[in-house]
Formats: C-alpha cells, structure tokens, sequence
C-alpha cells in the first residue's frame, strides 16, 4: 500500500492542473510512492564523517594576474568609429530629442 493516498495524488494533479483518471491515480500513487521511498534512503545515510562540500571536486582560481597595460588613446579608439565629431564618437539622434 502507498504511503501517499490517491486523494494526495488527485490533490497534487490539480494544483499542477493535470486531468487524470481513476486509474492514472493508483499509478501515479504507486509511483510516488517509489519516488519517496528512495528520497528517504538518501536521507538516512550516516554523514557524520563526511565533510560539507558545495562541489564534488575542489576548485581553483583560474584568473590571470592584473597587470596594468596602457590602453587606446583618443584618437587611436576613434580611427575605428564610423563617424567622429569633436573628439567624441558622433551616433544618431534618439528618441527625438532636439539638438
């Protein structure tokens, strides 16, 4: 016999707005049941000993080291823009804003 009734089951199906038959009920039960079951084992599992871990294998940092590089000058970041005015990058006009 389960351990979850079919009124459960038929409980869960509409919260989840599943429509199910009689029968689907006493499988899905029975299912659940298995399910459950096997969630319980997992739980009984003496972990005195072991230690707590977030990652089954231990990580390490893979970042480089900083190190201060000069960058592009002002003229250099816009000898690539398609269009320049004033020392600046020139867009399009949004939203419809005035000049």
């Amino acid at each position: 016999m389960p351990s979850i009734s079919r009124d459960e089951v038929a409980h869960l199906a509409k919260l989840a707005r599943l429509a199910v038959t009689d029968d689907e009920l006493d499988l899905f039960a029975g299912q659940l049941d298995v399910i459950l079951q096997s969630v319980a084992q997992v739980g009984d599992i003496a972990t005195a000993d072991i230690p707590p871990t977030s990652h089954a294998v231990p990580l390490t940092n893979v970042f480089r080291e900083d190190v201060v590089r000069p960058g592009l000058g002002q003229q250099q970041a816009l000898a690539g823009a398609p269009a320049a005015e004033d020392g600046r990058f020139r867009v399009p006009r949004i939203l419809g804003e005035e000049a």
